[in-house]
C-alpha cells in the first residue's frame, strides 16, 4: 500500500521561508514524477512543481525563483523549498508522485501572513 507522508507546513510571515517533505513508502521500484500541488480556498488544485527522475524539473510560473523541488530517490522523498513567501501562497499543498498512477498525500497548509 502507497503512502504519502508530508510535513513542514505552518504559519510563516511575507517573505519568509518554509521547507515541505513527502516521503513515499510502499514503492517498490523507482518513482517517475513527484511533485507539490496547492489549493487555495475557492481555487482549483494546481501544479506548482514536479521533478522527473531528478533529471527535469517545471515550475508555476509564480513561484518561479521563489521554489525549489528537489528530491532524494534513495529515501522516496520530495522536497519543496519556499523562500519569499506571499500571503498568495497561501492554501493546502499536496504531494503527488506518479508510479503507475498518481498518489496523493493528505495535504499540509501554509499560511502565510501580511
Amino acid at each position: 500500500q502507497v503512502q504519502l507522508v508530508e510535513s513542514g507546513g505552518g504559519l510563516v510571515q511575507s517573505g519568509g521561508s518554509l521547507r515541505l517533505s513527502c516521503a513515499a513508502s510502499g514503492i517498490a521500484f523507482s518513482i517517475d514524477t513527484m511533485g507539490w500541488y496547492r489549493q487555495a480556498p475557492g481555487n482549483q488544485r494546481e501544479p506548482v512543481a514536479t521533478i522527473f527522475r531528478g533529471i527535469s524539473t517545471n515550475y508555476a510560473d509564480s513561484v518561479k525563483g521563489r521554489f525549489t523541488i528537489s528530491r532524494d530517490n534513495a529515501k522516496n522523498t520530495v522536497y519543496l523549498q519556499m523562500n519569499s513567501l506571499k500571503p498568495e501562497d497561501t492554501a493546502v499543498y499536496y504531494c503527488m508522485v506518479n508510479w503507475g498512477r498518481a498518489y496523493w498525500g493528505q495535504g499540509t497548509q501554509v499560511t502565510v501572513s501580511s
